[in-house]
Order: C-alpha cells, then sequence, then structure tokens
C-alpha cells in the first residue's frame, strides 16, 4: 500500500494540484489511451493514479513531462515559439473561461527533475485555503491573507511532499470556503474571480471545492483534495461528476488548513474514481502532532483503502434510507428518479434496502429550522480563526489578527467586493456575543450531537442494524457534519437534455440544467471509511454514470503531445 501511494506524481489541494492536459489530432483507440508512434497514452481526462505511475516507472514519460505544462502557464502572456506555445494557448484557453488556476508553483519543475534523478537511481517516494511553505499564497481567496507566509506546510501537505508529491499550483475556492456571504455565488472569491463548471456554460460549481472539483473533472488534475465543513466536498464532487470522500473529522489533518469549525472541518479527496479516491485517502489519513484531534484515531495502521475495493461489497449489507431528510424541491424529479434506480442497482447487489425510516420529529424540525448548527459554526470560527490559524503566521503583512480585522479589510479594500457581496455570515459570528468556550455554545453543540446522533443518523443505523445509509448527495451533508462522521458521494446521473435552465439568485451562474451531473452518498458512522469506500465502489462498477456525462468544454493538450515536443527539442539540442 505504501510504495503504491508513493507513486503518485501529483495531487490537487482544495487548493493544490496536479496538470495533466489533453491532446488534438491523434488516433484514439479507445476512450481511455492515444496511441503515438505505436505507444499508447493514457488520456488525461481518464487517466488514473495506477496508469501514471506505470508510465512513471516504465520511463514511457517523466514527472518533469507530466508538469513541463505547468509551468508555460505561468508565462502565457509571453509569445513563445516554441510548443509551448501550444500548450499555453490551451491552459489560458480552458482557465479563461473555467477560471480554475489562481497560482503555479514556480518551484514544481524542478521538484519533479529531483523525482525523476531518485527513480533513475532507484528510489520510488511515491481550496486555496491549505497552507504550503513555499512561494505560493494561501488566501481563502482574500486578499487579507495576500502575502501572509506560515511556519511550515500544512499537516497535509506535509503527508504529499514525503510520499513523494509535487504540489504544483493553487485553485480557486469559494471565498473564505462560503463562510463569508449571505449573498455571494459559489466559487468566486477576491483573490480569484469566478469559478464555473465544465458540464454547461456558466455552471455553478458548487463549492467550496469549486476549483478542486472542476478541476479534476476535466483532467487538470488526477484527483483533488477538498476542504468540508458541511458540504464542500461533496457538493462540488456531486455537480462536477467526481467520487468524492467526506472523512471523519480527525482522520486526517486541519493543520494550517484555513478553518471555520474545529468540530465539523475536515480535508479530504475528490477524484474521478473511488479508486483514485481510496488511493489519496491513505495517502493523506494518520495522526499530526499539530492537530490533537488525530489523537482520537481508533487504530495504529491506517486502513487498507484500496484493499477495500471489492465487487461484492454490498452483497448481505443492510442499507437504510432516511426518507423525511429528502426535502423536496421543484427540479427534483431527475434526481428522485434516479435515486430509485440507484436503490435498485444496490439491490441487486445483494443488499438489503430498508426504506421509508425517519429521523425523529424533533431531529427533523432542528434540521430544518433550527439554529444549533449556525451558533456552533459562529463560536468556533470566532476562536480557530485566531487561534488556529492567524496566530500562527510567521508574517502577516496586513496584520490580520482576527474575525473582526478581517471584516474591516473587506469592508474596505475595493477588490473584495463590498458591499455588493455582504459579510453577513461574518456580522452574524461577531453579533452572536460569545465564542466556543461559553456554555451557550456547549448546549448548542450538544444539540446537533443529539439530532443528528441518537435521534437522527446514528439512531436509525442502530436500531435497524444497518451497515450504512444512501441518500442523493443534495441532502447528506448536513447531519454528517453536525457529528464529524464520513460520507462518499459517486455519480448517479445528470439533468436530461429537456431541464429548464435555473439561475442563481444573482442570475449569473447555472444552478440547474441540461448534462449538469448529481450524485449518491453512502453515510456511515465515525471511522468507517473503507466500508464505505467498498460500497460506493460496488455502486460505481455496476454503474459507470460518470462516463455516460461528457462536459462541455474541456482542454486540448495531451500527454503524449508533452512527450513528443520534449523529445524533439531534446534533438534539436543535440543536432549541432
Amino acid at each position: 500500500m505504501a510504495g503504491s501511494i508513493r507513486k503518485m506524481i501529483s495531487v490537487l489541494l482544495s487548493t493544490v494540484w496536479i496538470l495533466a492536459l489533453f491532446a488534438t489530432g491523434q488516433q484514439f483507440t479507445s476512450p481511455t489511451t492515444v496511441t503515438v508512434n505505436g505507444k499508447a497514452f493514457p488520456t488525461l481526462m481518464y487517466a488514473s493514479i495506477e496508469e501514471l505511475a506505470t508510465g512513471l516507472e516504465s520511463g514511457q514519460f517523466t514527472s518533469v513531462d507530466l508538469v513541463t505544462v505547468i509551468s508555460f502557464l505561468e508565462h502565457f502572456s509571453r509569445v513563445e515559439t516554441k510548443a509551448s506555445q501550444a500548450y499555453s494557448a490551451r491552459i489560458l484557453e480552458v482557465n479563461g473561461t473555467l477560471n480554475v488556476v489562481t497560482e503555479i508553483n514556480p518551484d514544481a519543475v524542478a521538484i519533479a527533475a529531483q523525482l525523476d534523478a531518485e527513480r533513475a537511481n532507484g528510489t520510488i517516494r511515491g481550496h486555496n485555503n491549505i497552507a504550503t511553505m513555499d512561494k505560493m499564497n494561501n488566501t481563502a481567496g482574500s486578499f487579507a491573507l495576500y502575502g501572509a507566509t506560515v511556519p511550515r506546510d500544512s499537516g497535509v501537505a506535509a503527508k504529499l511532499r514525503a510520499a513523494g508529491v509535487v504540489i504544483l499550483g493553487k485553485a480557486n475556492l469559494s471565498q473564505w470556503a462560503n463562510f463569508r456571504s449571505n449573498n455571494s455565488t459559489n466559487g468566486w472569491s477576491a483573490y480569484g474571480g469566478q469559478v464555473t463548471g465544465a458540464y454547461y456554460p456558466n455552471m455553478d460549481p458548487s463549492g467550496s471545492s469549486s476549483g478542486s472539483g472542476v478541476s479534476s473533472s476535466i483532467g487538470l488534475a488526477v484527483a483533488a483534495l477538498g476542504t468540508e465543513t458541511d458540504g464542500s466536498i461533496l457538493s462540488p464532487s456531486s455537480v462536477n461528476n467526481l467520487v468524492g470522500i467526506k472523512p471523519t473529522v480527525g482522520l486526517v489533518s486541519r493543520s494550517l488548513i484555513i478553518p471555520i469549525s474545529q468540530r465539523q472541518d475536515t480535508c479530504g479527496p475528490m477524484a474521478r474514481s473511488v479508486k483514485d479516491a481510496a488511493y489519496v485517502l491513505a495517502a493523506i489519513a494518520g495522526k499530526d502532532p499539530y492537530d490533537n484531534y488525530t489523537s482520537a484515531i481508533p487504530f495504529d495502521t491506517i486502513p487498507d483503502y484500496v484493499g477495500s475495493l471489492n465487487f461484492s461489497s454490498l452483497s448481505g449489507k443492510r442499507i437504510g434510507i432516511p426518507r423525511n431528510v429528502i426535502t423536496r424541491e421543484s427540479g427534483d424529479g431527475p434526481v428522485l428518479a434516479s435515486f430509485t434506480q440507484a436503490i435498485k442497482v444496490i439491490k441487486s447487489a445483494g443488499a438489503t434496502v430498508i426504506d421509508n425510516l425517519m429521523i425523529t420529529a424533533d431531529a427533523e424540525n432542528e434540521y430544518l429550522n433550527g439554529n444549533a448548527s449556525a451558533i456552533v459554526l459562529d463560536g468556533d470560527f470566532v476562536s480557530d480563526l485566531p487561534g488556529r490559524y492567524l496566530s500562527l503566521l510567521v508574517s502577516n503583512p496586513n496584520n490580520i489578527t482576527n474575525l473582526q480585522q478581517v471584516r474591516t479589510f473587506t469592508q474596505h479594500f475595493k477588490q473584495e467586493d463590498y458591499p455588493d457581496r455582504d459579510t453577513g455570515v461574518w456580522d452574524q459570528s461577531l453579533a452572536l456575543g460569545f465564542n466556543n468556550t461559553s456554555p451557550q455554545f456547549w448546549a448548542a453543540y450538544q444539540r446537533n450531537l443529539q439530532i443528528a446522533g441518537p435521534e437522527g443518523i446514528l439512531g436509525l443505523m442502530q436500531n435497524h442494524s444497518l451497515d450504512a445509509l444512501i441518500l442523493p448527495t443534495d441532502f447528506s451533508p448536513d447531519l454528517p457534519a453536525r457529528l464529524g462522521t464520513p460520507v462518499v458521494t459517486v455519480p448517479m446521473g445528470s439533468y436530461p437534455s429537456n431541464t429548464m435552465v435555473v439561475y442563481n439568485d444573482r442570475h449569473t451562474l447555472v444552478e440547474n440544467g441540461p448534462n449538469i451531473p448529481y450524485g449518491l452518498s453512502f453515510i456511515g458512522r465515525a471511522w468507517s471509511e473503507a466500508e464505505l469506500i467498498g460500497y460506493a465502489y460496488a455502486y460505481e462498477q455496476r454503474t459507470m454514470v460518470r462516463n455516460t456525462v461528457l462536459p462541455y468544454i474541456q482542454p486540448n493538450i495531451e500527454l503524449s503531445d508533452v512527450v513528443r515536443a520534449n523529445s524533439s527539442m531534446k534533438i534539436k539540442r543535440h543536432a549541432f
């Protein structure tokens, strides 16, 4: 397992990514390969971690081949006379439309070259809110943190570097992980602009891990990391046709990830297959002395998440459906129809499905109308932003040390687009009048645990001897978020071609429309990621829904183009 994980080339953090692009004018021998001079290269819309690892180890291409195209993006404003002109033009074409990339790591090519050298000597190592101790910014999409530096890599970045991962750059996200405004848009940040999805023009990419979702969905990354407090991995994975794993709080370190709530924040993979998501989770899971929540991990050895991939995982399992968590809205028809079909697939895989379960009336009322969740997030944010991030900065050019100062900066810095995009979430947090050390806060937190636990999903699992619950991903994030328990989403379907286009409140993004994907969630108890991954894999392999939904736009440069261009340049250099 450890050796396999160290084969990964790079992974995009919320944030932080590997770029792999597409080619034109070549013979496609299958949907997943391109043949050039008799050699089959993986097409990067479909390339898996294992395929890229095999190509690296066999010498078919190098780490530098995989990252060289990215270095051109930094210089897209220049006039290039080499093959890089096509690469930069095509990257610019996609990024100009979808706006997913904010920064490129200037050291990426040098790091890749080092890994290639190590491999030649027989050594194989392996949301702009995840800190990296390098030349890139960690801003949460805000100019308030521009230029600030951290004392070390975040916990997940450190694990990725140790595994031989090249951190290539940072992707855009919903500013402050969607925890600033009541009237902003998913995927917008002052620092990065507006991300849009790739499955319909001006598509809402969801959030907050918006750039991560879009980049992974169209093969700009072999996989991605997102952060989640309540839906920020699951929702963008769902609408971007991805597998997303929202881990148990504490399984993955949150050290130097810009926080919202220590009780709900987590970090997990967003990938094009369950297997790739499992590989990434195995790479980033584990204890970290900088995050005390990881000390609760109940095992000394991280489970074999890739080993849990079994076509028969659903056989003999009991799967429940909490129907009163599904709140019907206009336009949900296709989602619910696909959910009905998913239930049939799960039954055919040998599972017993217990339908029409209900969380208690008290839990349902709190879920729909209560304020306990808001109090927990507000109280934690007021404390955790300064205590778990701002106070740790090595340099802080804008001298931002607490939420009040963040709000003041935002309201007076033009690029932050205030007051058109308000600070309503922060206003509420500051107006709360207490933080996470107060008795009022503790009462709200206990309320969350009660209605999501014994009165909610854990009570249903206990009372009906269930192995997991399933829901359309649109309805899955809230209760597990309150508990800090895991969820895995997998592609389930997409809106049909005759779907009426529905815009957001600003009339700038398409929330519902033809071809926009949606997912199915498997929900479990704390630390049950291995089991949920197995169930998701069994469903995925029987349906392969992802391959039936194609984006309206994708890059046009392929790995084989880069290898051929690099080979050509080497020949020219030696021709004299």
